[in-house]
């Protein structure tokens, strides 16, 4: 099976997909080292037939080629940006250094990473080199998260790339490149363990119902959106945004038929919105008169994480997958008016659901999180949040 996403050459020098890739490269002028270093803080994968994937309890051995320059043995992995274009009957496991030095063949002596291609390293993989390996994977935390990974033979401009890029959040959240429906969102079985739970969906017609419900912001919170809408309305009448007396009171009426359950829900969701809008504005992200009117963009999101999590475990097809990107865009433009809107829009939903669930303060360290998150789509000069237009 071929491998490498071809990103394609500059002045006939070879484009690293990632800066995983360019990282790489630069590592193995340090040796093994560095390399293994840099490798303990990186996803890699081996590639497994589906067939054998599926095997409850089972775990297929780790594939094994034979280098043709050396003539050597070698175990072959490949970074995030160098996955091959997406199969039906091919996919990726995820492995860290540490896990693969404690199933490692005991008669190969060599890990080849991204081989026969231009960002490829060997590493000495003998007995006692393996010992570096668990240690470094120790030490190192883990793949790298809260990063904007972007594939430079990816979509970068029109309507998939700007659908895609409504997921990026979670993408960087998670350390994952954000412009790809490609092999894997993660990995195979991680994939699918993520649409069971926590989306409760276990084959393809739940996972389109659930894809429909995300299109209709039917599962951001009804209450929460309401409260939201109602400000909107008033806004829309008045001319100007509403106080916060007149808001309260307007939620009061909208909500006066509705449950006790539900009405205290639209309280602690006015409470919420008014602590969180005032928290933007302090920290300079949202304007002095601006406000959130929607909280659609968490939905929409994660629709777009949904679709990418369903084609890594091959519940659709890339072609199905392109339709329903630019499908979840197209509700977006209609919803927001710029980036920066649909990020708060994400982020107020974020942060209120927690502190619904848990209390503001547990909320905190979601915030943070969150912020920096929308600060960094926002302001890095490679984000397609700077480089996309909205409209």
């Amino acid at each position: 099976m071929k491998t490498g996403n071809g990103a394609g050459t500059a002045g006939g020098t070879a484009v690293a997909p990632t800066e995983i890739e360019r990282a790489l490269s630069a590592a193995v002028a340090g040796g093994d080292d560095a390399v293994v270093e840099l490798l303990a803080r990186t996803r890699l994968y081996v590639l497994v037939a589906r067939l054998h994937a599926d095997i409850p309890g089972w775990t297929a051995p780790l594939p094994a080629i034979r280098d043709e320059v050396s003539g050597r043995t070698c175990v072959p992995v490949l970074t995030q940006g160098m996955l091959p274009p997406w199969h039906p009957e091919w996919v990726f496991r995820e492995v860290s250094i540490g896990e693969l030095a404690r199933i490692w063949p005991y008669d190969v002596r060599r890990l080849a990473v991204n081989h026969g291609t231009p960002y490829a390293a060997t590493v000495d993989a003998r007995p006692k080199r393996l010992k570096t390996w668990v240690r470094a994977d120790e030490h190192s935390g883990g793949a790298r998260r809260g990063v904007l990974l972007t594939d430079a033979g990816g979509p970068l401009h029109g309507p998939l790339a700007h659908g895609l890029a409504l997921g990026a959040h979670l993408a960087v959240t998670n350390g994952l490149i954000w412009n790809r429906l490609g092999a894997a969102y993660e990995n195979y079985a991680s994939d699918r363990a993520r649409l069971r739970s926590p989306w409760g969906i276990p084959h393809r017609a739940e996972y389109r119902d659930r894809l429909a419900s995300l299109m209709k912001n039917q599962l951001v919170g009804r209450v929460q959106e309401g409260v939201l809408r109602t400000r909107h309305t008033l806004a829309h009448r008045l001319g100007r945004t509403p106080t916060r007396e007149e808001w309260s009171d307007a939620v009061a009426r909208a909500f006066a038929a509705r449950d006790a359950d539900d009405r205290a829900v639209a309280d602690r969701a006015l409470r919420h919105v008014t602590l969180y809008e005032e928290r933007f504005r302090a920290d300079g992200v949202l304007a002095p008169e601006g406000r959130v009117d929607t909280l659609a963009a968490f939905d929409l999101g994660r629709a777009v994480n949904v679709v990418r999590l369903a084609l890594g475990a091959r519940y659709g097809d890339p072609h199905e997958a392109e339709q329903d990107v630019l499908r979840v865009g197209e509700l977006a433009r209609a919803a927001y008016s710029s980036w920066a809107d649909f990020s708060l829009g994400y982020l107020m939903a974020r942060v209120v659901h927690r502190a619904e669930d848990d209390g503001p303060e547990a909320a905190e360290p979601t915030y943070r999180q969150s912020l920096a998150e929308h600060r960094l789509l926002i302001q890095d000069p490679t984000s397609p949040y700077r480089n996309i237009p909205w409209s």
